[in-house]
């Protein structure tokens, strides 16, 4: 295929989404290789992401253009090679790829990266999820009232034990700790997250333990999960509610706290399996009911995703004001890697492409008392 037609058939590609090759407008891309056109008709989103981290594209307002490119399923248009796409579903229904042996990986790869960078870029105590935007203005405001928010959902009392599995850098343990006198036992993978969190909550009933979901045994009043069903994969969303139910309490309550999609899938983006969550991938309302059916009621379920979309792009804008300090711990491409992924990822919010759901789980029912869920908000 020539560079002119290979040009040609992106162009037509982007006419669905009014995005023009060399356009003045935010959303338009500035190509400045003429390769590119090969390659992402050959590499399909793998290769649009490496050939922008690679400096052959640009594009003034990334979100924006993804949030055209997403909404009109342009990704599903673009061709992927037939070896690879044969390796992903080949790894997606054969390969256990979050088993129990491989469940640290994520920790190593993205959660131990440097706290440096996540502490420019999050809020001040590390929440490295959704915030809920109502009523609020800061990053700061938006994190608290997201923890305030899931502690009245499960109607938090003193006294009370939780579990946090994905805890990250021990946030939403802090709070609760502080907030509410409850005692907090916190998991995660990621050995920095680990090690942040015991200092962060120290002189709070709170601790936290490098371990895999799987391996917890002891009973709670409560359970959370804020941001990592992400990392479950569908081979193991039963077995993670099996384990939620053989840890909690016959009167207790389980928040799940998760990115979704629209449709049910086995794997994940290639590019961000790549170089931003190995083993990812995103559930859908169907996988995670299938996955608690029999095990849980749902007493809740509160869809907020358009707040991911605020939160992800005040995490760009930091993230962009302290690159002169971080500049020296990483290189320009990790910089256009980080840039790519944060608004890339709003932009998928903006389209609906992507979720951010709350849903409350009971074991037997809810009674009375806890009929405060219900207009929380």
């Amino acid at each position: 295929m020539t560079g002119l037609k290979a040009k040609k058939i992106v162009q037509k590609i982007l006419d669905a989404s009014d995005i023009q090759i060399d356009g003045n407008r935010p959303w338009d891309i500035q190509v400045h290789n003429p390769n590119f056109y090969e390659r992402v008709l050959s590499g399909g989103s793998l290769a649009l992401g490496e050939s922008y981290m690679d400096g052959w594209w640009d594009c003034e307002a990334l979100d924006q253009f993804f949030e055209r490119a997403l909404r009109d399923r342009l990704d599903k248009k673009l061709k992927i090679n037939p070896l690879l796409l044969l390796w992903l579903m080949l790894k997606a229904n054969i390969i256990n790829a979050q088993n129990r042996a491989k469940a640290f990986i994520i920790g190593k790869r993205h959660y131990d990266i440097g706290n440096t960078l996540f502490s420019y870029m999050l809020d001040k105590r590390l929440n490295y999820s959704c915030g809920y935007w109502e009523a609020t203005e800061t990053l700061d405001e938006a994190q608290e009232a997201k923890s305030e928010l899931i502690c009245r959902k499960i109607a938090l009392k003193p006294g009370m034990t939780v579990l946090d599995i994905g805890c990250g850098w021990g946030g939403f343990a802090k709070y609760a700790a502080e907030k509410y006198g409850v005692k907090v036992y916190g998991i995660t993978v990621s050995r920095e997250q680990m090690e942040y969190a015991n200092k962060a909550c120290q002189g709070l009933d709170v601790k936290i333990e490098m371990k895999d979901y799987r391996a917890v045994k002891e009973k709670f009043d409560r359970v959370v999960s804020i941001g990592m069903f992400e990392h479950v994969g569908f081979k193991n969303y039963r077995t993670f509610m099996k384990v939620v139910g053989q840890n909690l309490k016959p009167d207790g309550l389980f928040l799940l706290h998760t990115i979704a999609g629209n449709t049910s899938e086995n794997s994940t983006d290639p590019w961000i399996g790549k170089y931003i969550f190995p083993n990812s991938m995103l559930p859908s309302a169907k996988q995670i009911t299938s996955a608690a059916e029999g095990l849980f009621m749902l007493e809740d379920w509160h869809s907020f995703g358009e707040y991911y979309d605020k939160t992800l792009m005040v995490w760009y804008t930091n993230f962009k004001k302290s690159w002169v300090k971080l500049k020296d711990i990483y290189d320009e491409r990790f910089y256009r890697m980080w840039s790519y992924y944060l608004l890339s990822s709003a932009g998928s919010f903006r389209s609906r492409r992507n979720h951010l759901w709350q849903v409350v789980f009971s074991k037997r029912g809810i009674k009375k008392n806890f009929h405060h869920i219900r207009g929380i908000f």
